[in-house]
């Protein structure tokens, strides 16, 4: 089986722009990926059709098994353009049971192709019960053994509970254009108002919870160009190195008082640009222009 595909290797291709499916067959090795649950095997969202809204037969998730280096992994990989990758309770199912397979069949890794706004509020419950049962199942997977990383590019980011459900992850690749928080702009307009964060201001946004930042916040392993092959190179090489240690609760209180200070130093700040002027950022306006190579260098030196 060949590990790289030549025909895609001489062509520039938008992480952020293709689909669930076609990310992983450039993430993968050529035709290695097998579809669990293709749409001819799985069932719309009953919740959906109750309401007339039409769903999908995958209900916006490829879930998987393929080869990454003529290695087992299974794969994960949210479709942003169904509901903007809203999770209910068929979608959430077909995540967990890939994570308790993978727990049942120890793979290299599990990747987790992130892009998602969410909860499907439209599911209610359901899918907040989703939510909850991947971030267990996350956990569960990890404590195996097996490494989960996520690669967050998509158009959707990941927000909400799957910004949660990322965090749980071993490990985040994340290219500039992906996004990664909590509460998704609009929802912080709300309830803050417009004064406080202007969720049409996608500048702002971009550097509040965009690639870059979250890269200088250390909140993700590795920054990566637009391109799906970045993001193969990125978690080829996070995997080889296999430093993902089992979580344990020293580990986890350890991390906890690091975010603890850090929201206390930067509890001030509403905008990248103070926080990055914070960490000692010459010229914190710069930022956006900068390519992955000289942010990569950037935060050798912040952190050195």
């Amino acid at each position: 089986m060949t590990t790289e595909n030549p025909s895609a290797l001489s062509l520039h291709h938008s992480y952020f722009e293709a689909t669930a499916r076609q990310r992983l067959s450039w993430i993968l090795d050529e035709g290695s990926l097998r579809e669990l649950m293709p749409p001819t095997e799985s069932s719309p969202s009953p919740h959906l059709a109750a309401l007339d809204i039409p769903g999908a037969f995958d209900d916006g998730v490829v879930i998987g098994e393929g080869a990454l280096d003529n290695k087992q992994v299974f794969v994960i990989s949210q479709e942003g353009q169904f509901m903007g990758g809203s999770v209910g309770e068929i979608h959430g199912a077909k995540i967990v049971g890939l994570l308790r397979r993978a727990i049942r069949d120890k793979p290299a890794a599990v990747l987790f192709l992130v892009d998602s706004g969410g909860v499907r509020l439209h599911e209610a419950n359901a899918g907040l019960i989703a939510i909850s049962e991947i971030m267990r199942a996350i956990l569960d997977t990890r404590a195996a053994g097996i490494p989960v990383v996520a690669l967050v590019g998509g158009s959707c980011g990941a927000f909400g509970g799957m910004g949660i459900v990322t965090c749980l992850c071993s490990a985040i690749v994340m290219s500039e254009e992906g996004r990664l928080a909590l509460s998704g702009p609009e929802v912080i307009e709300t309830v803050k108002g417009v004064e406080a964060f202007d969720s049409r201001d996608r500048a702002l946004v971009w550097r509040v919870s965009g690639g870059k930042h979250r890269y200088l916040m250390n909140d993700c392993a590795a920054l990566v160009e637009d391109d799906p092959l970045a993001f193969r190179d990125a978690t080829r090489k996070l995997l080889a190195e296999n430093t993902y240690a089992i979580p344990d609760m020293a580990a986890q209180m350890q991390e906890q008082s690091r975010l603890q200070a850090r929201m206390e130093q930067f509890k001030d700040m509403n905008d990248g640009l103070q926080v990055w002027q914070a960490l000692g950022v010459k010229t914190p306006s710069e930022i956006s222009m900068m390519s992955c190579s000289d942010l990569i260098q950037l935060r050798k030196e912040l952190y050195k």
